[in-house]
């Protein structure tokens, strides 16, 4: 074997190792908790899908009786404000069998490593808001919300989460703890005037699919999902990831996990042009240009918040990227907060009124 082929070898193992051992400690907490009694419990996020198809959301875990109901939080201490800390500490069931359940009709898939359900299922539902159902070794099925996008929609909206909808005030590299750690999610403030402007875009734009789209974990999920309607943002489907070991790297790439992100959408809905939300710290104008460039057909306007000095601080600095010129025939917004991306969509048309 030849030198180049032993080190190919040894750095495809070494890639692998942190995959392994995570595996390794998940199944050991699952077996652990199925020791304990635990059951396994779905817990169903928001999907979207539009005719003929439908993706399904959610995540397998292991939980004691009565922990979850309907896949949400049953105590009233952690409904009230101490977000989930089950989601966190509750084992996943790696690789597990969910039964979706549309219209009367079964459709088995597999979990990931992660416990996490993403399914592209094929289902013919009524457009607007329904329901579907998922559950996992015989539990009790619990409902999942999904957005059907009528046929004759044209116009998304698509909004990153951290700094953008939401502002933690804390350094980028803590930030991922804090959103797993910090247990209250009244610790988040929403930014001023986002949940306002996104009201009159979903208002001018009826039946458009609103998602938000973060390097988040799934374990936060819920969080989020409580944050942003406490805080009046529409409803949407959430996109986050698992910042886990992979095959390729230690932890997963936020930037990739947001381009394939956009770049599935556009394969999705291929009639479809999304307002592009996110902010000017470290990546969503280059993430946002490069999805420009390679489909400006795809993309109605891009609106970037700008942060105060002391958040650029905190986000590691303002991105260096200078994408305005890189996508002819693509408008640009900055602003603050919400009023000013506001009126700057108002000139475009893109809102009307006040």
């Amino acid at each position: 074997m030849s030198s180049s082929v032993e080190n190919e070898d040894i750095q495809e193992k070494a890639a692998h190792i942190g995959m392994r051992l995570e595996d390794k400690w998940q199944s050991w907490r699952e077996r652990r908790a199925r020791g304990r009694g635990d059951n396994v419990a779905v817990l169903p996020f928001t999907g979207y899908g539009t005719n003929g198809w439908v993706r399904v959301l959610g995540r397998v875990v292991m939980a004691k009786e009565g922990a979850f109901e309907n896949g949400k939080v049953a105590s009233q201490i952690l409904a009230d404000g101490i977000r989930g800390w089950r989601n966190f500490i509750s084992p996943p069931v790696a690789n597990a069998k969910v039964v979706i359940g549309i219209n009367g009709e079964q459709h088995e898939v597999t979990a990931d490593r992660g416990g996490v359900v993403d399914s592209h299922v094929p289902a013919d539902l009524p457009e607007g808001w329904t329901t579907v159902t998922l559950s996992c070794e015989g539990s009790t099925p619990v409902e999942a919300a999904v957005y059907i996008v009528p046929s004759d929609i044209k116009f998304g909206i698509l909004s990153d989460i951290d700094d953008t909808v939401m502002v933690t005030a804390l350094p980028r590299p803590f930030l991922a703890a804090w959103n797993t750690f910090v247990l209250d999610e009244h610790a988040r403030n929403a930014t001023p005037g986002m949940a306002v402007m996104l009201e009159r875009v979903t208002r001018e734009h009826p039946g458009s699919p609103v998602l938000y789209l973060s390097t988040g974990a799934w374990n936060v999920a819920q969080t989020l999902t409580r944050f942003l309607s406490r805080n009046l943002y529409p409803d949407g489907a959430l996109l986050l990831t698992d910042w886990g070991p992979t095959r390729e790297r230690w932890f997963r790439s936020g930037m990739e996990h947001k381009t394939s992100q956009l770049m599935r959408l556009a394969r999705e809905f291929p009639e479809v042009k999304w307002l592009l939300i996110g902010d000017d710290g470290q990546h969503d104008e280059a993430i946002y240009a490069g999805f420009a460039q390679r489909y400006p057909e795809h993309v109605a306007a891009i609106a970037i918040r700008q942060l105060s000095v002391s958040e650029a601080v905190l986000a590691g600095g303002r991105s260096q990227a200078k994408p305005v010129n890189a996508t002819p025939g693509i408008d640009w917004i900055y602003a603050p907060d919400g009023a000013g991306i506001a009126a700057q969509l108002h000139e475009l048309g893109i809102i009307n009124g006040s």
